[in-house]
């Protein structure tokens, strides 16, 4: 069965929290569960896989997350935790309701799934910014790190982000590249835009406990 299936209920999507974070100097979080790839190292591995939490529609994770931020006085939300553009139709209606707000919205994405025409819909959306991570900075070390392909989809998410205008940039997780292979993606990526270059996060693992844990038993003793 899709992912999808089990995530997705018309215009609802399963979340298994809301929460404050201080990510982007304070920042309204709502994080869903469910993700097409399978990262060795993902911090939210247990919501991925075990499909926790309960479904809420689009204009119930508005309120909750427009209470969050009014709370904690920030001018930040986003959908986080897992992949958030699994449930396109939700997605779309939360972002029409935040739509007029004072409130930038951060989508965080892997960007797998951000072809043309659904990068079109998301360029209706004046305060959405979205974050594209890269896992990895090859096919090879794509496939390493997720279990399966798509780092080509990945750049074409950000190719069809800048055709369309799209508030974005690129992060690149490196904690397992070598300094060569992040040589070569940098000239890639300044190959299709300097802007990409310009504006790359580069993010390394954060080694919670349970992150530790899945490491070493990925990679066995040479796990940190």
């Amino acid at each position: 069965m899709d992912v999808r299936e089990k995530v997705c209920r018309g215009e609802k999507r399963k979340y298994y929290r809301f929460r404050f974070a201080k990510f982007y100097g304070g920042i309204a979080t709502a994080d869903c569960t469910g993700c097409n790839l399978k990262c060795f190292f993902c911090w939210s591995w247990r919501p991925r896989d075990l499909l926790i939490g309960r479904f809420y529609s689009p204009r119930e994770v508005f309120e909750r997350l427009v209470r969050i931020a009014e709370k904690n006085r920030v001018n930040k939300v986003r959908i986080s935790g897992n992949e958030p553009t699994l449930c396109e139709k939700h997605l779309l209606e939360v972002l029409e309701l935040f739509q007029g707000t004072n409130l930038l919205f951060i989508l965080e994405t892997n960007g797998i799934l951000l072809d043309k025409r659904y990068v079109r819909e998301l360029s209706r959306f004046d305060n959405l910014h979205v974050r594209v991570s890269l896992k990895g900075t090859n096919e090879e070390e794509f496939r390493a790190l997720t279990g399966s392909s798509g780092f080509k989809k990945q750049l074409d998410a950000l190719k069809n982000l800048l055709d369309q205008g799209v508030s974005f940039h690129p992060a690149v997780m490196v904690s397992f590249s070598s300094k060569q292979n992040f040589e070569r993606l940098l000239e890639k990526l300044r190959e299709m835009d300097p802007y990409l270059v310009k504006s790359l996060e580069v993010e390394e693992v954060v080694l919670y406990p349970h992150v530790r844990e899945k490491i070493r038993e990925h990679l066995g003793e040479r796990g940190p």
